[in-house]
This record gives C-alpha cells, sequence and structure tokens, in this order.
C-alpha cells in the first residue's frame, strides 16, 4: 500500500486525518526493510496533549529517533499521520505471535522477543498516559477501530490481525486500558 493509498483508506473509513509535515517519506526504511507488513499494532503515548504526543512520535527522542509510529490517533478521534514506512514502534517481539497474525489464529503468550516488529507491522499510538486511571473516550476507541479496519480492508486482512503491544513484546503493556479482544471484536464487525 502506498501512502496515498494509506490516507484514502483512512479518510474512506470515516476517519479526520491531519498530515504532519514530511509523512510520506518520513521513516526508518535507512536502518532496515518495511515489510512485508503482516498486521496493525496499537500502542498508548505515555503523554498526554495531542500537540506534544504527535511532536514526540514524530520526532521521537533521544535513544529513540522517529518517526515512533504511522499515526497518532489523539483523543479527540483525529488521525495525525507522522510517518509512511518502518517506524520505530514495534521493536522486538515473539516470532510465535507472528505466524499467528499471519494465520490469523489466536495469540500465543509472547514470551520471547527475536524477531523485527518495526519490519511488520502498522503502528498507531494513541493518546494516553497508560496509567490505568486517564480515559479513553469513545470517539477515540471509536478511530481506533476505523484505522486498524481500514488498513485491514485494503490488505484483505480480518480483525486477528489486529495486535496490542502487549500481545507482541514481553513486559509491555499498551495499549492500557483498552481491551484488544473488545477492539477485534469491533474491527471484526465494522468490516463485516
Amino acid at each position: 500500500m502506498s501512502a496515498s493509498s494509506f490516507i484514502r483508506a483512512l479518510k474512506n473509513e470515516g476517519l479526520t486525518v491531519v498530515e504532519v509535515g514530511d509523512w510520506r517519506t518520513h521513516n526508518r526504511n535507512h536502518v532496515g526493510p518495511w515489510g512485508p507488513v503482516h498486521g496493525v499494532m496499537m500502542h498508548h503515548t505515555v503523554t498526554k496533549g495531542t500537540a506534544d504526543s504527535v511532536r514526540i512520535c514524530r520526532d521521537g527522542y533521544a535513544g529513540l529517533p522517529g518517526p515512533l509510529c504511522h499515526g497518532v490517533i489523539a483523543k479527540d478521534g483525529r488521525v495525525h499521520l507522522v510517518g509512511y514506512g518502518r517506524a520505530n514502534h514495534a521493536g522486538s517481539g515473539d516470532d510465535d505471535v507472528l505466524r499467528a497474525v499471519i494465520a490469523e489464529k489466536a495469540l500465543p503468550p509472547d514470551n520471547e522477543a527475536n524477531t523485527d516488529g518495526n519490519r511488520h507491522f502498522y503502528g498507531f499510538e494513541c493518546v494516553n498516559l497508560g496509567d490505568g486511571k486517564d480515559p479513553w473516550p469513545a470517539v477515540q476507541v471509536e478511530a481506533m477501530e476505523a484505522a486498524a479496519a481500514a488498513v485491514c480492508r485494503v490488505h484483505g486482512w480480518n480483525a486477528p490481525s489486529v495486535i496490542g503491544h502487549i500481545e507482541w513484546q514481553p513486559g509491555k503493556s499498551d495499549p492500557r486500558g483498552v481491551s484488544m479482544g473488545g477492539l477485534r471484536r469491533r474491527v471484526k464487525e465494522r468490516l463485516t
């Protein structure tokens, strides 16, 4: 899927999209391949405020250069596109989980980090502190559903291709406060 197809898919799913700078060519492709891509991964930002969250996800920080995802889903449901291509969002995760995503089967426990997830997943960072107290507005969760469904629709994937960082890499908790099983059910309903 091209960057143009990506933004078109998001808009076709009813999302309000904000283009940030040179997002279409802002990536980490020079440090490794992007693809084949097999799924969509959801995260929480551990930040608050849309502007600061978008800036961090676009530019990164000391030790982890941006982009840190493809799109930032704000609490108001808008999707801010910050990169396209390889992004520093997934890190190393479990090869058994990747095989399950590809086969669209139930996910096994993530008990190792031996596979490059930045190569294989689209990433959406969702503005939330991830402390279990910061609320997830309904419009934001609906945008998560729509963004995941948009990517799945273009690739011909089903809801099992949508995972949380918590399901990929041992020790991760994101997106804390959102049930990935519930999100996959919503994506499934949207795709049917």
